[in-house]
């Protein structure tokens, strides 16, 4: 008995030593762990080269919105995040977010003034999926520069609900060449070229017009050209609350207002005008992929990691892999959101919840990211801290100068706030080392990249954002984009640095200020 008790003794001794050690060991464990470099060095480049060969392969069929191999690659992306345990962001646990569609045919329209009919094309043009539907009305609104602003508005002394409302181009300056709204030389949104025509559609729309007749004479010859044939083209699908658009000639201005050149005044004008519209279009139905990761201690505040899933699939039977545009940012997403999952799952998970969103028909405008903004936002749009999007992000830019291949393309990080671009580069300073290029970073930059993925339209909703982007290359848009050609060593330094940057978001004390962000 008294060897046994000595037994028993010095086993339970052994047994309390290894508890000890072991409780020392898991603190000492959590406390490294904590560090973000832990969690960002599970971003590898063999994982991302494993995953892109996959996604861009052929058996993917170039992931064109709509068609089958988009949805090939909505179920990869369901799998991988069910793989790592990131959650679907829906409350009813379905990854997808369904996105309605039409693929437009040109649509039959009847347009009379005063009893002369004007003519598709050569007098006007549609560029919006409007309901079938016909009326006639004895006046129409018009509201000038169409502008709504704090600064100026044009909708000051009229009414344009279930109204027609005619708007023309540009913005009003003074004879010094000092424009309204900026108080500069330089125009504001209103009169950009590519801006106006969202934001004069908008306020339209927003103060409820029936339709708009955009008259804008210096492009009207180059959009006909563009969108004069709809050849398939891809829209967010019509609802009952969208109104017409359409974009009109000098001729047919004119008709409704002789002096529109000269007469920046809005009210209302008195004329018979007659509108027959038939839509004609084929309904599609698309999905965004949404996974989610709540935060410890600020669940309501949500950061946004964001790429395209789609690219441009089959054309004459060559098959257009898109592995730099945009797999190298969908699996970089994917990477990111294992490193976050790893950290919950070691308690170290963000105080800020993550928001990784794969939407699909960017290739087609911007639709996905559209939708999710401006139709169905998964989460409040004003807890939305910041979008960090990844567009291109796995090769080099040939046409860049410096010598330095360790680069990314960042645009948009200083347009809304000073804090996430003082961020970026602190955060890139202390971990990744990258050199940051800000080449592209000018919303008047011919290439007009700022406006050409899908942070612009958290852009346009006042949140801040950071487009990671590698530049073009020969293969952009072409069926020799593939995933061979991918710089990995590059792909996984990028990637870290978008994960470093989002760690910080999300778990710095106080959330970003959008201190340049345009006042409603």
């Amino acid at each position: 008995m008294k060897k046994l008790f000595s037994v028993l003794v010095a086993t339970a001794l052994i047994a309390a030593c290894g508890t000890t050690n072991t409780t020392t060991k898991s603190a000492e464990t959590k406390k490294v762990t904590n560090d973000p470099v832990t969690y960002a060095n599970t971003i590898t480049s063999e994982d991302l080269k494993t995953a892109l060969y996959t996604y861009a392969s052929d058996e993917f069929q170039g992931r064109e919105t709509g068609k089958p191999g988009q949805k090939l690659a909505i179920n990869f992306l369901k799998e991988h995040y069910m793989k790592y345990g990131v959650p679907a962001a829906k409350s009813d646990g379905d990854y997808f977010q369904e996105v309605p569609l039409d693929i437009l045919g040109t649509p039959d329209v009847k347009l009379g003034v005063n009893d002369k009919l004007f003519t598709y094309k050569e007098d006007f043009i549609s560029l919006s999926s409007g309901k079938t539907d016909n009326f006639s009305l004895d006046e129409i609104v018009y509201a000038g520069f169409g502008i709504d602003d704090e600064k100026f508005s044009s909708y000051g002394d009229v009414n344009v609900k279930d109204k027609v409302v005619l708007i023309k181009s540009g913005e009003p300056k003074n004879a010094d060449g000092i424009y309204t709204i900026t108080g500069t030389s330089e125009g504001s949104k209103w009169s950009n070229m590519r801006q106006q025509f969202a934001a004069k559609r908008i306020a339209a729309k927003e103060k409820g017009a029936k339709a708009i007749l955009f008259y804008f004479p210096e492009v009207y010859q180059m959009v006909v050209a563009q969108f004069g044939n709809a050849s398939g083209r891809m829209t967010l699908s019509d609802n009952s609350e969208e109104a017409y658009f359409f974009l009109i000639n000098t001729s047919l201005a004119k008709a409704l207002l002789s002096d529109i050149e000269t007469n920046d005044i809005s009210n209302t004008i008195k004329t018979k005008m007659t509108l027959d519209y038939k839509n004609i279009s084929e309904k599609v139905t698309s999905e965004n992929v949404a996974a989610f990761i709540k935060g410890s201690e600020k669940p309501d505040e949500i950061i946004v990691i964001s790429a395209h899933l789609d690219h441009e699939g089959v054309k004459d039977g060559k098959v257009y892999n898109g592995a730099d545009d945009d797999g190298s940012g969908t699996v970089a997403v994917v990477e990111i959101a294992e490193a976050f999952a790893k950290a919950v799952k070691d308690g170290n998970g963000p105080k800020r919840s993550i928001l990784f969103l794969n939407v699909t028909g960017e290739e087609k405008g911007l639709l996905g990211s559209r939708y999710y903004t401006d139709i169905d936002p998964i989460f409040p749009l004003e807890n939305t801290v910041a979008d960090l999007n990844i567009d291109m992000i796995g090769r080099i830019d040939p046409k860049r100068k410096s010598e330095n291949r360790n680069y990314v393309y960042l645009i948009g990080s200083d347009k809304l706030s000073t804090e996430l671009h003082n961020i970026s580069e602190e955060v890139n300073t202390k971990y990744a080392n990258v050199e940051l290029d800000y080449t592209y970073n000018d919303e008047n930059d011919p290439n007009r990249f700022y406006y050409r993925s899908d942070h612009y339209n958290f852009a346009k909703n006042n949140i801040p954002v950071i487009f990671y982007f590698n530049g073009t290359h020969d293969d952009y848009h072409q069926p020799s984009d593939t995933p061979d050609k991918i710089e990995y060593d590059l792909l996984e330094n990028r990637t870290r640095l978008v994960f470093y940057t989002a760690w910080e978001l999300a778990n710095r004390e106080n959330r970003i200020v959008a201190d340049k962000a345009e006042k409603k």
